[in-house]
């Protein structure tokens, strides 16, 4: 699920993301930040959680899964694993005025219907399984920090573009993104995330079309889909410090996402029929920043 990369991502991001870029804010009556913490220095933060999500992309049937993640930063370059996704910021620019330009690689592995031993439904199991799609590609974006709320806040646009190399459906997906973080204290962040994605025609084909061979198989009515706007998903995210602060210690992270099929992905039998153009995610996990 790419949005369930999005919101690992958002989750780890919570915590380092500020330390990359300014000092936080202080607790009531601390006016100052320890002398120990470098707010410009090295980081390193690793997590994972157990995720509620659905069975494919289109399904109205859900299990709980783990998930890994980690986000570090080294002499300015930085990079985010989050579950199936990864990408690296080759540029290490922090300006003065707190705006970070953004460019590199992402890898995205797509596993949606690659396994029909994790679906429940019979009628999809029939549809047979999709081989593992590995989508490479990359991404540029700005963020600037010290936006809304406080100078601490933080503000990110990006846009990214990835091929299918391995010829699982052979195509290509542009995903633009935007997400806002905060922190409410030393000790606890909160955030807020948008996507979208549009799809080519090969990808909707091998993930949305039903043929003539599989209709018979799984009583599912022929359909022919086309590439285009595939769906928008939005999501908020939460950490809470329980040792340490967000700069460094164990905290625990929570998130949820909503996501919609639209136009003709929303009509096809695999959603319409066998699930939901509705979908939902949810993250509890923890994490911990060196």
């Amino acid at each position: 699920m790419k949005f369930l990369s999005l919101t690992l991502a958002g989750l780890l991001l919570a915590t380092p993301a500020f330390a990359q870029e300014a000092a936080l804010p202080p607790e009531p009556q601390t006016p100052t930040l320890p002398s120990d913490i470098d707010v410009d220095g090295d980081s390193l933060t690793i997590g994972a959680g157990a995720v509620y999500l659905p069975d494919y992309e289109g399904s109205d049937d859900y299990r709980f899964t783990p998930a890994p993640g980690a986000i570090g930063s080294y002499k300015g370059f930085s990079f985010q694993l989050a579950g199936n996704r990864l990408s690296v910021d080759v540029i290490p620019d922090r300006s003065a005025n707190g705006i970070d330009f953004q460019a590199g690689p992402i890898g995205v592995v797509n596993l949606n219907r690659t396994s029909i031993d994790n679906i429940d439904d019979a009628r999809i199991r029939a549809l047979g399984e999709i081989d593992t799609a590995i989508e490479l590609g990359g991404y540029v974006g700005i963020a600037k920090t010290g936006v809304i709320t406080s100078p601490y806040d933080r503000l990110s646009i990006s846009a990214s573009y990835r091929v299918d190399v391995t010829d699982a459906h052979g195509s290509g997906i542009f995903q633009p993104s935007v997400s806002y973080l905060t922190p409410l204290s030393r000790k606890a962040a909160v955030g807020l995330f948008a996507t979208a994605e549009r799809v080519e025609g090969d990808f909707a084909r091998t993930y949305y079309s039903v043929t003539p061979a599989q209709s018979l198989a799984s009583g599912l009515p022929v359909f022919a889909a086309r590439g285009g706007w595939k769906n928008y998903s939005v999501g908020a995210l939460a950490t809470v410090s329980l040792t340490g602060d967000l700069l460094h210690g164990l905290k625990i992270v929570g998130g949820g996402t909503y996501s919609r099929l639209l136009n003709g992905f929303s009509y096809s039998p695999v959603v319409r029929i066998a699930g939901e153009k509705s979908q939902w995610l949810g993250v509890v996990g923890l994490a911990y920043t060196f």
